[in-house]
C-alpha cells in the first residue's frame, strides 16, 4: 500500500471517528448499575406486576437510627426519629405516607420507610437518595446516627460508586500501559504513538459499543464499560506490540523503513485478525446468555474491539511510518540485526524445552492440574451486602437493622396470586417450612393479592434459596399462575441465571475457539491441543484466583458472575497469544522442521508475548480501582491466568506438546513438515530446511 493511501484510509476512520463520538456522545450507560435478573426471570415478573398495585410504582427506602453509645433509644430519640421521617418524605414529596416508626424488641434502633419513584436510576436515583440521607440528619442530635437502606439504596450506592471510576479506571490504565511501554521499547518517544492511538480507539470504542448495545434494546452499566475499557486497552496494545515487534525484525532486513512496515502489516496482519475475530466470535457467545449485564458486555466489548484492530492496523502504521527508524531511538534496529539468534534467552528456554519435551509436559501439566483443585475450595455467591469492596451506607444500614429487627422482617418476599385462590395460597404460604408470617397487603383492580412474607432465613444464603424453591413450589401448586419475588427471590433467580450462563455460553466460546483454530491452522490435531491446553490453564487460574480471593484477600465467595468472565476472557484472550506464536511456528516449520519450527517460533515471538501478557495482566489487574468486589476477583483471576498462558502455556507447553507429538501436529496442512529432522530424535540438533529441502 502507497504511503498517501494508507494516511488517506488513516484520516477517514480518524475523522468518521471523531463524527461518531460527537453524534453518538458519551451516554450515561456508564454510570449504571448492573442487571443481573433475566426480564424473564418470576422475580422480575413479579415486580412488573407489583407495579399494578396501589404503590406498586414505589420502592421502599429504610431509615435506621440508632444511638452511638449502643444504648435504648429514649422517648426523645424516637421522636427525633419520627421528625427524621417527617422531613424525608417531604423530601420525597410522599406527604405522610407509610406506616409509623417501628422501634426494636431490645428497644436500640427504629426503623421508618419511606416509598420512593421504583423508575429512578443512575445520576437521578443517586440524587434523590442523597437528598433523603441529607433530610435525615439535617437537625438530627449528635448522638444519633442515622442510616438510610433498602434497595433504592443499593442502586444508588452502586451508581454513586462509579461516577468517576471509569475515568480512574482510564487514567491508571493508561499510565499503566506507558510505563510497561517504555520498559518494552526502552524509548522516550516510541510509547506514545502506540498508547495515543489505542486510547483514542478505547474511547471510540467505549461511545459506540455502549450505543451499539443501546440500540438492541440492551443495558449497558458500569462494570460493563469498564470491562470493555480494559479489553479494549488490553488486546489493543496486544496488537500493537505484535506489529511493531514484526516491525522492528524486518527493519533488520530492509534498508528502507517503508517496505519494512509493509511486510510487518503483510505478516502480523492475518495473525491480529485472527486474533482479535476469536476474541470477538468468542464475546458475541454472550447473546447466548440470560443475564441483561452479560449480554450487553459482549455486544460493548465485541463492538470495542473491532475498533481496536481498526485503528492498530489502519491508523498505526502511518503513524510509524511517518518517523521511521529514529521512533525506536536510542536502540535503533540496523540492517543485520535479527531476533532469531541461537545465542537469545528465548532460544534457549525453547530448545531447553525441546530436548526433554515428555518431562517437561507431565510436570507442567500436572502443575496446572494441581492449581485447578483450588475451586474445589471456593464458595460462589455474593450476596447483595457484599458487593461493594468500599464502604456503603446500605451496606451498614442493613448490617445494623439484621442487628436488632429478625432477618426477614425488613427485607420481606413479595408473593403475588389470584385473589380468588385467597385461601389456598395462604396456606400453602403458612405451611412453607422456613416461612415466619404471611401478611395479605393489598389487592389489584385486576384482580390480584399480594402478601408480606417473612423468612427465617439470613438473606441471600443458601437456606435463604432453598425456602424461596420451596415457597415457589407450593404457591404454584395453589395457583399455577402465582409469582415470589423480593431480594431473596432475585438473588436465587441471579443464581440461576449464572449457572444457566455458563452452561450455554462456554461450550459455545470453545466451539468458536476450535472453529477459527480449524480454518487458520488447517490442522486436525493442533486445535483440539491448543484449545485442551488453554482450557486446563484457564480452570487453573480460576482455581488459583478464588482460592487466593476468598482465602488471601478476604472476599466471602466469588461472585455469581466471575466464573463465566473469567473463563471467556481467558479461553479468549489465551487463545490470542496461542496464534501469535502458533502462526510464527506454522511459518517456520516448512523450511525448518516441526521441532526447530517451534523454537524459532518462541524464539521469535517470546520476547513480544512475554510483554503483551505482562501489560494485559496488569491492565485487568486495574478493574481493582472499580468499586465492586466482582470486577476485582476478575481482574486477580484473569491476571494470574494471563501470566500462567505467557509464562507456563505458551513458552512451556505448547512447545513441549509440539515436539512430542512431532509432525503429524500439522496434519493434513503440512504433510511433509519436518519429517526429515524429526526423524532424527526430538532431542537432537537438526539442520534448517531438511524437511522442506530433502
Amino acid at each position: 500500500m502507497s504511503r498517501r493511501l494508507s494516511w488517506l484510509i488513516a484520516l477517514v476512520v480518524i475523522v468518521a471517528s471523531g463524527a461518531l463520538m460527537g453524534l453518538l456522545g458519551g451516554g450515561d450507560s456508564g454510570d449504571q448499575s448492573p442487571v443481573p435478573v433475566p426480564t424473564a426471570a418470576e422475580s422480575a415478573r413479579a415486580d412488573a406486576v407489583r407495579a399494578e398495585f396501589p404503590g406498586g410504582d414505589q420502592a421502599p427506602v429504610l431509615l435506621v437510627l440508632t444511638r452511638d453509645d449502643g444504648a435504648a433509644l429514649s422517648t426523645a430519640d424516637r421522636d427525633a426519629a419520627d421528625q427524621a421521617r417527617q422531613r424525608m418524605l417531604t423530601a420525597a414529596g410522599a406527604n405522610n405516607a407509610g406506616p409509623p416508626v417501628q422501634v426494636s424488641e431490645d428497644g436500640q434502633a427504629a426503623i421508618a420507610v419511606v416509598p420512593l419513584n421504583s423508575d429512578l436510576s443512575g445520576f437521578a436515583l443517586t440524587d434523590e437518595v442523597k437528598a433523603l440521607r441529607g433530610a435525615a440528619t439535617d437537625g438530627l442530635p449528635d448522638d444519633l446516627k442515622a442510616e438510610v437502606t433498602g434497595g433504592p439504596a443499593f442502586g444508588a450506592d452502586i451508581a454513586d460508586s462509579f461516577s468517576g471510576a471509569n475515568f480512574t479506571l482510564l487514567a491508571v490504565t493508561a499510565a499503566v500501559v506507558a510505563l510497561l511501554l517504555i520498559v518494552t521499547y526502552r524509548s522516550p518517544v516510541l510509547w506514545l504513538v502506540p498508547l495515543l492511538v489505542i486510547a483514542f480507539a478505547d474511547r471510540v470504542g467505549g461511545v459506540v459499543g455502549s450505543a451499539v448495545a443501546e440500540g438492541l434494546g440492551m443495558s449497558p452499566d458500569g462494570s460493563t464499560t469498564g470491562i470493555t475499557s480494559v479489553l479494549v486497552f488490553g488486546a489493543g496494545t496486544n496488537y500493537a506490540l505484535l506489529l511493531i515487534s514484526r516491525y522492528r525484525e524486518e527493519l533488520g532486513r530492509n534498508e528502507s523503513h517503508h517496505d519494512a512496515l509493509s511486510t510487518a502489516v503483510r505478516r502480523a496482519g492475518p495473525a491480529i485478525i485472527a486474533s482479535n475475530a476469536t476474541v470477538v466470535l468468542a464475546l458475541l457467545t454472550l447473546l447466548f446468555a440470560t443475564s441483561p449485564s452479560t449480554r450487553s458486555l459482549g455486544v460493548q466489548a465485541a463492538s470495542g474491539l473491532v475498533v481496536a484492530a481498526v485503528f492498530v492496523l489502519l491508523v498505526l502504521p502511518p503513524f510509524l511510518d511517518l518517523f521511521g527508524r529514529k521512533l525506536f531511538w536510542p536502540f535503533i534496529p540496523r540492517v543485520g540485526a535479527t531476533a532469531l539468534t541461537e545465542g537469545g534467552a528465548w532460544h534457549r528456554v525453547a530448545d531447553g524445552v525441546a530436548r526433554r519435551p515428555a518431562l517437561v509436559s507431565i510436570v507442567a501439566i500436572g502443575a496446572l492440574a494441581l492449581l485447578c483443585t483450588g475451586l474445589l475450595r471456593t464458595p460462589i455467591g455474593l450476596s447483595q451486602t457484599e458487593q461493594f469492596r468500599v464502604q456503603a451506607e446500605s451496606v451498614s444500614g442493613f448490617d445494623t437493622l439484621a442487628d436488632h429487627f429478625p432477618s426477614g422482617l425488613t427485607d420481606p418476599t413479595l408473593v403475588i396470586a389470584s385473589t380468588d385462590r385467597t385461601a389456598e395460597v395462604q396456606r400453602a404460604i403458612t405451611a412453607t417450612p422456613g416461612v415466619v408470617s404471611a401478611t395479605p397487603a393489598g389487592t389489584s383492580p385486576q384482580g390480584l393479592t399480594q402478601w408480606s412474607v417473612v423468612l427465617a432465613a439470613a438473606p441471600a444464603t443458601d437456606e435463604a434459596f432453598d425456602t424461596i424453591d420451596a415457597l415457589r413450589d407450593a404457591v404454584h401448586g395453589a395457583d399455577p399462575a402465582g409469582l415470589v419475588g423480593g431480594s431473596d427471590a432475585k438473588a436465587r433467580d441471579a443464581a440461576g441465571a449464572a449457572g444457566h450462563d455458563r452452561a450455554v455460553v462456554v461450550p459455545a466460546i470453545l466451539a468458536v475457539v476450535l472453529l477459527v483454530l480449524f480454518v487458520l491452522l488447517r490442522s486436525a490435531l493442533a486445535p483440539l491441543v491448543l484449545v485442551a491446553v488453554t482450557v486446563l490453564s484457564a480452570l487453573a487460574a480460576l482455581g488459583l484466583g478464588g482460592w487466593a480471593s476468598v482465602h488471601l484477600f478476604g472476599f466471602p465467595a466469588l461472585d455469581n458472575s466471575v466464573p463465566l468472565f473469567a473463563l471467556l476472557f481467558l479461553v479468549a484472550l489465551g487463545v490470542d497469544y496461542t496464534i501469535f506464536l502458533v502462526t510464527r511456528a506454522r511459518e517456520e516449520t516448512p523450511e525448518h522442521g516441526t521441532r526447530d519450527g517451534i523454537v524459532r517460533a518462541v524464539s521469535a515471538t517470546g520476547a513480544v508475548i512475554t510483554s503483551a501478557g505482562i501489560v494485559l495482566a496488569a491492565v485487568f489487574c486495574v478493574l481493582g480501582v472499580l468499586p465492586l468486589i466482582a470486577l476485582t476477583q476478575v481482574g486477580i483471576i484473569v491476571g494470574l491466568g494471563i501470566l500462567l498462558d505467557t509464562f507456563v502455556v505458551r513458552t512451556v507447553v505448547i512447545p513441549a506438546l509440539f515436539t512430542l507429538i512431532g509432525p503429524k501436529i500439522w496434519w493434513p496442512a503440512l504433510q511433509d513438515a519436518g519429517d526429515g529432522p524429526d526423524a532424527a530424535g526430538a532431542g537432537g540438533r537438526h539442520r534448517a530446511g531438511a524437511a522442506a529441502h530433502p
